[in-house]
């Protein structure tokens, strides 16, 4: 992409953190190189370790990078701001607040008015689809409902990036599924641009105008994989052979990278095959 479409611009980013022991270090990234489009949906898949995490952190602004340029809108990342909204794995809202207040908390720190607050909590509640929870608190919310209301809460604050950071990896398979199918609608809606982090491959494809998938040791960008199916996606898409077809590419990938960090081997000595490397990858331990 080129560099005046790019709302979102990764140029030889690198990531190094100093190790427990005088003069060691840790390439956690290194050129690592990408440009996202304005309302681009955008998915990083890869084996745990390979720095997914750690790029979206350098994007909030909550990691500093140590090489490259990192830029959004063409100024410099090098802090949090209100133009960037994160959703992490755990919804951690506020228990003593209801899901209005939990909605409408960034919006108060901002002293936005009270007013549009109302406005925008209102609008928020109904496209998450929470009508008649609005007093409810997080304590007699579902796992589902929660994470609705913390997308809602990263929402209302109008950010221009939509960072999420597995959102969905402590919800079971089922309801994963169908926040899958809610995501896009709400995306489609805002029509903000998006950075999701998964270990699940298929939603990854699912969601993605584009997978980018990382390897590791250094973490790094080994390919993007553009996603031409069409908008928008049932969940029967899944099945579809182009989609499959997606899915052994970048799976392929995944099991090669994970293999030269030991996360999966390549068989015993004699000749048994390890333990599944999907069970290895697919598990949900961060980076």
């Amino acid at each position: 992409m080129a560099a005046a479409d790019c709302k979102l611009e990764a140029v030889n980013v690198a990531v190094v953190y100093e190790g427990n022991r005088p003069g060691t270090r840790f390439v956690a990234l290194q050129d690592v190189n990408v440009g996202i489009g304005s309302g681009e949906f955008v998915t990083i898949v890869g084996p745990s370790g390979c720095g997914k995490t750690t790029f979206l952190n350098a994007v909030a602004g909550l990691v500093r990078i140590t090489g490259g340029s990192l830029r959004l809108n063409r100024h410099e990342i090098t802090a949090p701001g209100r133009d960037r909204g994160m959703v992490f794995q755990q919804p951690y809202l506020l228990p003593w607040r209801s899901v209005q207040g939990n909605i409408g908390y960034g919006l108060e720190l901002q002293r936005v008015p009270g007013k549009t607050i109302r406005e925008r909590v209102d609008y928020f509640i109904w496209l998450v689809g929470l009508d008649g929870f609005e007093d409810a608190y997080p304590s007699q919310l579902s796992g589902g409902m929660q994470q609705r209301c913390n997308l809602a809460r990263a929402l209302a604050t109008d950010p221009e990036v939509l960072l999420l950071d597995e959102p969905f990896a402590a919800l079971d398979a089922q309801t994963r599924e169908f926040m899958q199918l809610e995501l896009l609608d709400i995306w489609a809606r805002a029509r903000k641009t998006a950075l999701f982090v998964t270990h699940q491959i298929d939603e990854a494809i699912y969601l993605g105008d584009r997978v980018l998938v990382m390897g590791t040791r250094p973490g790094r960008v080994i390919d993007v994989v553009t996603i031409d199916l069409p908008r928008p996606r049932p969940l029967e898409i899944k099945r579809d052979s182009q989609f499959l077809n997606y899915q052994d590419r970048i799976w392929s990938q995944v099991v090669r990278e994970a293999t030269k960090t030991g996360l999966r081997r390549a068989a015993y000595p004699d000749g048994a095959q390890s333990l599944d490397a999907r069970e290895a990858v697919g598990t949900n331990t961060s980076d």
